[in-house]
């Protein structure tokens, strides 16, 4: 495949323009379109003939392949096609303060969370900064702006498939465009990333993305559940992840979004929500608690909405401070993963009926 548009840099567009006998100033226009995000087609001040050239470096975009809409709150799942066929997941969640889009970073993850669906089948690739560029521009002008908005997302997570710290140089790369005063121009503050904890990744992000927030899915107390669930405990162990969060915390001046999936029978009770406080004490924190989407190819089950309730008050008589997620989606496949693997059964079974 050659190298899509969207993944050159303003030289290499201007080395592209001289081979095209163009004038170099279009350089420079066409470059201010993509980090708009805008499609050639759209670009407004570029001759039609000189657009005709550049169709067939148009490429290495997410297109909306399947969408479901909950009927309990209007969120919105999308399923992403990308330009080689694989997919990825996005979900567009309305909130009071405005829109937020949860977006893949790779196609798959290799990372093993006994909790996700999206690391079934390992990770197939990484995805690029113009895809994930696209994946927030299919969304924006799939989702209905409000007037007088500049945009319809103002928020973004990037908690969808993948480990984003292990696509570090892409997700850094998409970082920087999708700020860009002169791109789209969403605030680094209204961004989060989740890692479920490469640390030395972590580390070098306190000074290559200062200004977003980082999230960690820690979901557990201890090193002995850590290690039941999440693959990587085995590699940077509790203590090691929250001596860095607290040092993105200290540098940064920013508060850690610690994720923490409660599990039935395992990491759910009282007992657990001490030893969590006890790790967490003395850390710039907030504890964001998630009653678990059950993934039936994990045999997990989650807690009830009363019972995170509990879990919450409990961290906070330990001056913890802590809220339940609002589950949302869990009528259309909300969980991370789950639409793309039903969609890719759906189509190996018809494979095997030709």
């Amino acid at each position: 495949m050659s190298k899509s548009l969207c993944d050159m840099t303003l030289n290499e567009i201007e080395n592209m323009v001289a081979e095209l006998n163009e004038p170099k100033f279009r350089a420079k226009q066409i470059y201010e379109w993509l980090r708009k995000g805008i499609d050639i087609d759209d670009m407004t001040n570029i001759p039609k003939t000189l657009r005709e050239k550049l169709a067939h470096l148009d490429n290495n975009k997410a297109k909306i392949y399947e969408k479901r809409i909950s009927q309990k709150d209007g969120t919105c799942k999308y399923l992403f096609e990308l330009d080689d066929g694989n997919m990825v997941e996005g979900v567009l969640m309305h909130y009071k303060y405005g829109n937020t889009l949860c977006l893949s970073t790779q196609v798959g993850c290799n990372m093993g969370c006994a909790f996700c669906a999206s690391t079934l089948n390992g990770c197939i690739r990484n995805l690029t900064a113009s895809e994930m560029v696209s994946e927030v521009m299919a969304a924006e002008n799939d989702c209905p702006r409000e007037k007088n908005k500049k945009r319809s997302i103002t928020n973004l997570v990037l908690m969808g498939s993948g480990e984003p710290l292990d696509n570090y140089d892409n997700v850094v790369e998409f970082l920087k465009r999708i700020t860009a005063p002169d791109g789209i121009n969403i605030s680094p503050r209204n961004i989060s990333i989740s890692t479920c904890g490469l640390v030395p990744k972590v580390r070098k992000f306190i000074s290559d993305a200062p200004h977003v927030t980082l999230s960690v899915s820690l979901h557990a107390p201890n090193n002995e559940i850590r290690d039941k669930i999440m693959p990587i405990n085995k590699v940077y162990k509790i203590e090691q992840l929250l001596e860095v969060a607290n040092e993105y915390a200290e540098v940064t001046g920013r508060r850690v979004i610690f994720e923490y999936a409660l599990i039935k029978n395992l990491n759910s009770s009282k007992e657990h929500s001490i030893e969590l406080s006890k790790r967490l004490r003395g850390i710039n924190c907030h504890v964001n608690l998630i009653p678990l989407n059950s993934v039936k190819e994990r045999n997990l089950e989650g807690v009830t909405r009363k019972d995170a309730e509990l879990f919450a008050a409990w961290l906070a008589e330990n001056k913890i401070s802590a809220t339940v997620r609002r589950e949302m989606g869990a009528d259309i496949d909300g969980a991370c993963g789950q639409l793309r693997r039903k969609v890719l059964e759906e189509r190996a079974k018809a494979n095997d009926l030709r």
